[in-house]
């Protein structure tokens, strides 16, 4: 079967790098190729957000044909949320049918945080599930139900993890679970907080996961004040620690310190034992990508015939 430009980079080594775009609140190809035009060539792959905080989008689906159109490979994020297993297995087979490999699981946040409140939430299956539905239609060629798929499909398959979530000495025996049910690759929650990060990686290791799959740690650069106080108090899971809201409130220019402080995060990972890499998420900022991946020495990326 052959791989996409994210499995090429996992497999020759490399420390894989990737960025996330979400779609517009529109159907304007323009600003889809215009965010893809930023981030081509300082990223491995590219994740679309699928309706992210159920606020109604393009569809995932269709901005990673135009990525592809662009030369980029596309991380599709499929969501337990909106689609039962009809149509997220129907989803899959078509975004497959369009060229594309990366599909990475999903619970998805509640309707509730979107413009569509009012909005059911489907949820048939739940994120393992969903791994252990896209390992089976791939290694076994079937359906959920049984019934044999006509033709073999290539899939890699992601999955997410919050490290920082309670109960924390639980959390890395909820990522081998996602590995056994046959995740390829995770990406974790935005890192703030590095030395809670770092005890969750040293029971990964422990458990020997980062030797069965490539993990990548999530970063985001932080673009004022305002933004790293509500990643503090509003986003669940997530940890800001005060000394960082600290040196944002005390900084003059607080854009260039949040850049600062994503190029030295994701500096210090790049010594983790077990990070295969690191996922840029900079969403609505996603001109300020290149200058991050290359003061944190990322350029140039791998390329392959």
């Amino acid at each position: 079967m052959s791989m996409s430009n994210l499995q090429k980079v996992f497999a020759s080594g490399a420390f894989a790098v990737t960025g996330e775009l979400g779609p517009p609140k529109s159907a304007e190809r323009k600003k889809i190729e215009h965010h893809a035009h930023l981030l081509k060539n300082c990223v491995d792959a590219v994740n679309l957000t699928d309706n992210q905080t159920a606020i109604v989008r393009t569809s995932s689906i269709a901005c990673g044909r135009i990525l592809i159109e662009e030369g980029l490979d596309p991380v599709i994020q499929i969501t337990c949320r909106d689609r039962n297993r009809i149509a997220i297995q129907s989803d899959v087979l078509g975004a497959v049918a369009l060229g594309m490999k990366n599909i990475l699981c999903l619970q998805g946040d509640h309707a509730n945080f979107g413009n569509e409140p009012s909005a059911k939430n489907v949820n048939d299956l739940d994120s393992m599930n969903l791994i252990q539905s896209l390992r089976k239609m791939r290694d076994e060629q079937l359906f959920i139900g049984g019934e044999k798929l006509e033709a073999p499909i290539d899939l890699f398959i992601g999955a997410v993890e919050n490290p920082f979530a309670d109960p924390f000495e639980y959390r890395a025996y909820r990522l081998a679970k996602k590995v056994e049910a046959g995740a390829d690759f995770i990406q974790t929650q935005a890192i703030f907080d590095m030395d809670r990060f770092e005890l969750w990686m040293e029971k990964v290791r422990q458990l020997g996961i980062h030797k069965k799959i490539p993990i990548m740690a999530g970063v985001i650069p932080i673009k004022s004040l305002g933004a790293a106080r509500y990643m503090k108090n509003n986003v669940s899971g997530m940890i800001v620690p005060d000394a960082i809201i600290d040196r944002i409130k005390s900084a003059e220019n607080k854009k260039e310190e949040g850049v600062k402080l994503c190029v030295e995060m994701i500096e210090h990972l790049k010594t983790v034992e077990g990070v295969a890499g690191v996922h840029i998420m900079a969403v609505a900022w996603e001109e300020i990508v290149p200058e991050i991946t290359e003061r944190a020495g990322l350029l140039p990326r791998p390329k392959f015939d």
